[in-house]
């Protein structure tokens, strides 16, 4: 590949990562009406982003569709928790493959109303949802969790779209999880700050949450979730700050897994490839199976240290645990990846791959610059061959 598209890809992926995050920990607002995709950095407007740094704006939109036929709903409960400061995902599963990826919102209510991640005509949903869905398993995902399994039957594709309740129940022995598991001991008074803090971050009020959550982690300072969501809002203002809250929920209980994963987002704002690598590792050491989002840090980082193998196996597994597409570049870091192993048409499908579920806007040209851009070296490198 020559040094100048080499340069143009790499730069530019690297420019759409860190723009990506450092949106992500702006106050979220609602998100768009169609998926989108990797943008140029200046063009980035995903708040509906698995990246963002609090899901409420997302949340206050949830669809409530009530009838058959072009949505199915249903409801999430988390063993020991009365309410979910993150989105849980649900997965609609046919034949073992995961075709479609739902969240939910802060009373744990999910909503499928696309078919297989994409927006198409209501009628198109309602006969898709028909053809696809019936006959498949629906399960939640959550770290350190094992999840119910629900099936879609023909009644709920045509009469009752409400597919029930999915429990989660903790896994016992679990080496990491995604809730902290040490909360057990939290007196009442920093139980209720906790609780205020996330009643107003669901009114759009980060500083009154910010503020709650202070006095939680002086009430009780081995209070691993309140300092983990601490750290979450102090991102947009001091990563030093949010570092050592991040630090001091991981010293609180080891276990809990979603501190890493914002080390790691830290240390990509920050361009400190081994200390992604580290905090993705350690991530990926108390639970391999991983999350989409884990796996995405670790191969950008991998990427980034010139370890092509590993960036390659990372993408594919945050790629194929993203059935939805809700991280932002995980294709087009795929296409880059195989573009620097010399494999063009690969990289080329995963770029083509991109225009199926980014449709509109800025980001269409975008792709297109980028493929035509890599068809003309995958014709150079085939003359040369010849």
């Amino acid at each position: 590949m020559s040094k100048v598209v080499f340069c143009f890809f790499s730069c530019v992926l690297l420019a759409l990562s860190i723009s990506s995050l450092a949106e992500s920990q702006t106050r979220p607002s609602p998100p768009p009406s169609l998926p989108a995709g990797p943008r140029p950095p200046d063009t980035i407007t995903r708040p509906d982003s698995i990246g963002d740094s609090g899901p409420y704006g997302f949340w206050s939109q949830m669809t409530n569709q009530g009838r058959a036929g072009g949505a199915l709903l249903g409801k999430v409960l988390v063993e020991g928790q009365l309410r979910l400061w993150e989105p849980v995902f649900v997965s609609i599963i046919c034949h073992e493959k995961v075709v479609n990826t739902a969240r939910t919102d802060p009373q744990g209510n999910f909503a499928f109303t696309t078919v297989r991640g994409m927006v198409t005509a209501q009628t198109d949903v309602e006969r898709e949802m028909k053809m696809y869905y019936e006959g498949c398993k629906v399960e939640a995902s959550l770290t350190g969790f094992h999840s119910d399994a629900l099936t879609i039957t023909e009644r709920n594709l045509r009469e009752d779209p409400d597919l029930g309740t999915i429990g989660l129940h903790l896994n016992s022995g679990a080496m990491g999880t995604a809730l902290s598991t040490a909360s057990g001991a939290v007196p009442k008074k920093a139980e209720k700050l906790f609780e205020a803090a996330h009643a107003a971050m669901l009114e759009q009020n980060p500083e009154r949450a910010q503020s709650d959550l202070e006095k939680a982690v002086r009430v009780y300072p081995e209070f691993a979730e309140a300092w983990f969501q601490l750290g979450k809002l102090e991102m947009t203002s001091s990563a030093q700050s949010a570092r050592e809250s991040f630090s001091k929920a991981l010293a609180a209980d080891p276990q809990f897994i979603l501190p890493y994963e914002g080390l790691a987002q830290l240390a990509v704002l920050e361009e400190r490839w081994p200390d992604v690598l580290a905090n993705t590792s350690l991530a990926l050491q108390l639970e391999p199976s991983g999350t989409p989002r884990i796996w995405y840090f670790h191969a950008l980082a991998n990427y980034q240290t010139a370890k092509l193998d590993a960036a390659k196996a990372g993408a594919l597994k945050s790629l194929a645990m993203d059935s939805g597409h809700q991280i932002p570049n995980t294709e087009q870091l795929l296409a880059v990846i195989l573009a620097r192993k010399g494999d063009y048409e690969g990289a080329l499908q995963h770029l083509r791959n991109c225009l199926a579920y980014v449709t509109t806007g800025p980001n269409v040209e975008f792709l297109k610059q980028q493929i035509g851009q890599l068809e003309r070296t995958a014709q150079e490198s085939k003359a040369r061959r010849n």
